[in-house]
């Protein structure tokens, strides 16, 4: 089929479109949600369970950091320095809406 079922044919109301990609992007989704079923995680934690490098998932935990999804405690334990990952309420909340977008992606395919 080349048109929606609006008939305007360029998918600007498609679901997929209104996806937060910031929370789409594999490797972001995949961090929060390790962070969503825990109350904190260590580096080491997170850095294991995703496979990525270590400059991956800085890079990426920054990204989650900045727009307020993501909080990060940088503290000392017996001098070796340790580093938790939060998700936020509004990382639940972002990790929330996602899941209910992806629902109706889903739900606009054809069978």
């Amino acid at each position: 089929m080349s048109t929606d079922d609006k008939g305007n044919g360029d998918g600007a109301q498609h679901p997929i479109r209104r996806l937060d990609r910031l929370v789409h992007e594999p490797s972001r989704l995949l961090i929060l949600s390790f962070l969503h079923g825990l109350e904190h995680a260590d580096f080491l934690f997170l850095l294991r369970q995703t496979g990525l490098t270590r400059g991956n998932l800085s890079s990426h935990v920054s990204k989650l950091e900045g727009a307020g999804l993501v909080e990060v405690e940088k503290s000392f334990v017996d001098k070796i320095p340790r580093t938790l990952y939060r998700i936020t309420n509004e990382g639940h909340e972002a990790l929330r809406r996602y899941r209910k977008q992806m629902f109706e992606v889903l739900a606009d395919l054809p069978e």
